[in-house]
């Protein structure tokens, strides 16, 4: 497998996921809530609006948290066989942190993927 020489200044993929850093010149610029883009880049002003990132990730993490939620319920509740309210108490609060963990981190991948390969819509200028 090969991988995409990174500039000096700009973070890899998996470091600008993480910590969600500017996938330009690395400064941890790229979210401006817990889970909206900034606008720009407050150090090298890149303009974040640019990219497209879309639903993809929040539908590829509700499918895959919501199968891990389902498999880890069923076994806790044929092992220890514990009340509803029980399972509403674990699996509602450790749901939500898990889907706003990652979806920031999927997020922030997809969009320094993008920045990365610089990919773009496609257009008239593509057809040949």
């Amino acid at each position: 497998m090969t991988s995409t020489p990174t500039i000096e200044g700009q973070p890899s993929i998996a470091k600008a996921a993480l910590f969600g850093l500017c996938p330009q010149c690395g400064h941890k610029t790229l979210f401006a809530g817990l889970g909206r883009f900034a606008e720009k880049c407050g150090n090298c002003g890149l303009d974040y609006s640019s990219f497209n990132v879309g639903d993809g990730p929040a539908a590829l993490l509700t499918m895959v948290i919501g199968a891990l939620i389902i498999v880890f319920a069923l076994m806790l509740d044929a092992a220890f066989h514990p009340p509803f309210w029980v399972h509403v108490i674990i699996w509602v609060p450790f749901t939500t942190a898990l889907t706003v963990l990652t979806l920031r981190m999927a997020k922030a991948a997809l969009l320094a993927a993008e920045f990365r390969n610089r990919a773009h819509e496609a257009g008239k200028s593509d057809l040949t």
